[in-house]
């Protein structure tokens, strides 16, 4: 079925409108919550649109306009509105590296349909099973910086959180009758917590970008030199690094260490119009990264014999458990908890308890097998 919406999205962009909506939201229980930021198109990454949805309205907010959006904490901070998103975590991340927010009472559909067991929890395939109705996929690329926004990304936008309440509610019904809205709510709890986002990020170094620490000197001190002459073309023209070159074509580089530009053009990967825009620029990086030793990494522990035995003990119980439970093993126990567990040398169920503390549904449920698991071996 197609639901056809009348009303057209309302655009947010004055004092006026702005407190014409936050009258609106703040008399409701329950309001669907969206963002779109420009991180495929600029440098330093910034939300451009926030959407929300209550039963009857759908309202786009352009924090792009001068009006201060300080108020809407009282709505994301507000414990008697539920607040209902779609993989929050990325969203928070960013409202509060922008805005300061902090967040209470919060509804992840793509958490619920994991913990579901949904093999599909992607937005676009949840709303084509529910409702019926395709998102354009075309647009989830799209700069929302953009200002006019034409009328087709507007409508993208708002689809995003015009179904998301009866998606939600169809999904909380479903963790009620298998009994696992306790689980729910600790992870909507846990993603209240996000950090923000680093409104800054630090510059990368060569190890980022190779992914190891396991370079010859030579090679890892011309990649430097490439990373931060990709650092800078990328913030003077105002576009995110992976769009000046990539990771793989810096690698590349770095191993071929080109004595010449005929050299440079037969690396792989390194299209003409680069070698056209960035060749003598490549050339000069190259020339400073083989006088200057490269920065050591931070200092690599290899963890000790116990603590690998004991994370492998647990990944192998998580996934016998997600088996039985039908979902993806981190939903049984998330990934720091587990490194926790592995890193502490726990010798009690006590100090299991206290690991999980912030878990409680996963204590009660699992408590004695993960007894079992850990404080058995110091017995052995």
């Amino acid at each position: 079925m197609h639901h056809q919406d009348p009303t057209a999205p309302i655009w947010v962009a004055t004092p006026t409108a702005l407190r014409r909506m936050m009258n609106h939201l703040l008399a409701c229980e329950q309001i669907a919550v969206d963002t779109e930021s420009n991180g495929l198109h600029a440098y330093q990454e910034q939300i451009c649109l926030i959407q929300f949805s209550v039963p009857g309205a759908d309202y786009l907010v352009d924090p792009l306009a001068s009006v201060n959006l300080s108020g809407l904490n009282e709505i994301f901070s507000n414990p008697g509105i539920e607040k209902v998103f779609h993989a929050a975590e990325y969203d928070i991340l960013c409202l509060k590296r922008d805005f300061g927010f902090t967040f209470t009472h919060l509804f992840d559909t793509m958490i619920a349909a994991r913990i579901l067991g949904r093999s599909e929890v992607g937005l676009a395939a949840l709303l084509e099973e529910h409702f019926g109705v395709t998102l354009d996929k075309r647009y989830q690329r799209a700069n929302w910086a953009r200002r006019p926004l034409p009328p087709a990304m507007l409508n993208y936008a708002r689809l995003d959180t015009h179904y998301l309440i009866d998606l939600r509610n169809h999904l909380a019904k479903e963790l009620a009758e298998r009994g696992l809205t306790a689980l729910a709510e600790e992870d909507f709890l846990r993603v209240c917590e996000t950090p923000a986002a680093p409104a800054e990020s630090r510059p990368p170094m060569w190890w980022d970008v190779a992914g190891t620490t396991d370079l010859p000197p030579q090679q890892a001190s011309l990649l430097q030199a490439l990373v931060e002459f990709r650092e800078q073309q990328a913030r003077f023209a105002n576009l995110p690094p992976f769009r000046v070159l990539s990771n793989a074509v810096l690698i590349q580089i770095a191993e071929a260490n080109p004595m010449t530009l005929e050299d440079l053009a037969e690396v792989q990967g390194l299209s003409y119009a680069h070698l056209e825009r960035y060749g003598l620029g490549i050339m000069e990086a190259l020339r400073r990264g083989r006088t200057r030793p490269a920065p050591q990494p931070p200092g690599y522990s290899r963890p000790n014999h116990q603590i690998l035995k004991r994370l492998e003990m647990l990944k192998r119980w998580r996934k016998d458990a997600g088996r039985r439970m039908g979902v993806e093993s981190d939903v049984i126990l998330p990934r720091d908890t587990m490194h926790a567990l592995a890193q502490c040398d726990v010798t009690t169920p006590e100090d299991i308890e206290r690991l999980m503390a912030h878990l409680p549904w996963r204590w009660q449920t699992f408590g004695k097998e993960l007894i079992q698991l850990l404080v058995k071996e110091k017995i052995s």
